[in-house]
């Protein structure tokens, strides 16, 4: 009976409104450039969560917390990256290790990369639309990147890591109070 009722609440830690409001909270405070927790979100949202909430968290989380930064041209391709970057989620639900995780995290980071940059010189006037424009916008972007794999990692190792110690932590506290 004690192990239902931990595991009832360990449930509504990741309540899918809890998720988008430590996102949303996350991407409002000050922080590097790229070093955000969308992408993270988007992983164990994916891994965690009912497939409808898993794809919708990080874009409401998107949504939200747009609405104070302010939305712009290349919005569609952002979130469309954070969306593909769910459904890699949704696969971890049923591959989930150390590695794929990480592996999961470096593929979103270079998933945004791609997709982002390539929304800039698309739809912006900053880079000549030539396959040289392209490669311009990409390097342009590279110091960028190296925050958005950091940002990544950090989230990612958070979430997930924190998520299965307190999963740890509640099966050892009902394995416990059982032998009591």
């Amino acid at each position: 009976m004690q192990k239902v009722k931990l595991q009832f609440k360990i449930q509504n830690l990741i309540n899918p409104f809890i998720i988008i409001g430590i996102a949303v909270v996350l991407r409002l405070i000050p922080h590097p450039a790229n070093v955000a927790p969308i992408a993270a979100m988007a992983l164990f949202g994916g891994a965690y969560l009912d497939k409808r909430y898993a794809i919708l968290v990080p874009l409401v989380a998107m949504v939200i917390s747009d609405i104070f930064l302010g939305f712009h041209d290349t919005i569609l391709f952002v979130y469309g990256s954070f969306l593909i970057t769910g459904f890699i989620g949704v696969w971890l639900k049923k591959h989930k290790s150390i590695t794929n995780i990480l592996f999961a995290s470096l593929v979103s980071s270079l998933l945004f990369f791609l997709i982002t940059n390539f929304g800039v010189w698309l739809v912006g006037n900053i880079y000549p639309k030539t396959i040289t424009g392209l490669l311009e916008c990409f390097l342009a972007a590279i110091p960028f990147f190296k925050n958005t794999i950091l940002g990544d990692f950090i989230y990612t190792s958070l979430f997930f890591g924190g998520y299965e110690v307190v999963l740890r932590w509640v099966k050892n506290t009902a394995t416990l109070k059982q032998r009591a």
